[in-house]
């Protein structure tokens, strides 16, 4: 990964961290001042927690996609220590997908007249997880390049006692 690659997507993340927690920042503060009264068309108060928490499963990828960023970076990504980042990777996704269906539920009773919203809005769950087992495959790839590493520097090591 070349360093323009690395800078820039670490630039992403600090934009995308900073976003969410002046968004959190921002939820907390309607919450705990009370000056947003709800009208009752929607629960605010359950969509903005609901959001917070949401925002909590994002900011958990950003850090372990830095973690790996930097341990590619190193080149130690090829080892059993990049399994625990993109674990809770998957949690995380697993996470924010059982927090969109949190939405979908949420937001349900108010679309009695189109129920197809609640539908695309299930569908949208379902692609998020999605998501996470396609981070699944991606963990599963990265075993077997740990185990081809692991597997090479023993042969190498082989090797050397026979020369």
């Amino acid at each position: 990964m070349g360093k323009l690659a690395v800078h820039a997507l670490r630039a992403v993340i600090v934009v995308l961290s900073v976003g969410t927690v002046l968004v959190q920042a921002l939820m907390a503060w309607t919450l705990a001042s009370g000056n947003d009264p709800e009208d009752g068309s929607l629960p605010l108060t359950a969509l903005r927690v609901i959001t917070i928490v949401g925002l909590v499963t994002v900011q958990v990828v950003l850090v372990c996609v830095w973690r790996l960023v930097t341990m590619v970076r190193c080149g130690t990504v090829f080892s059993h220590a990049a399994f625990r980042y993109v674990d809770v990777v998957i949690g995380a996704i697993v996470a924010a997908a059982l927090v969109w269906f949190a939405v979908t539920v949420v937001n349900a009773p108010g679309q009695r007249a189109d129920p197809g919203v609640t539908v695309i809005m299930g569908g949208i769950g379902v692609a998020i997880l999605g998501v996470a087992l396609i981070v699944l495959v991606l963990r599963m790839l990265l075993a077997q390049a740990v185990a081809r590493d692991v597997e090479a520097a023993r042969m190498e090591a082989e090797l050397d006692e026979v020369i």
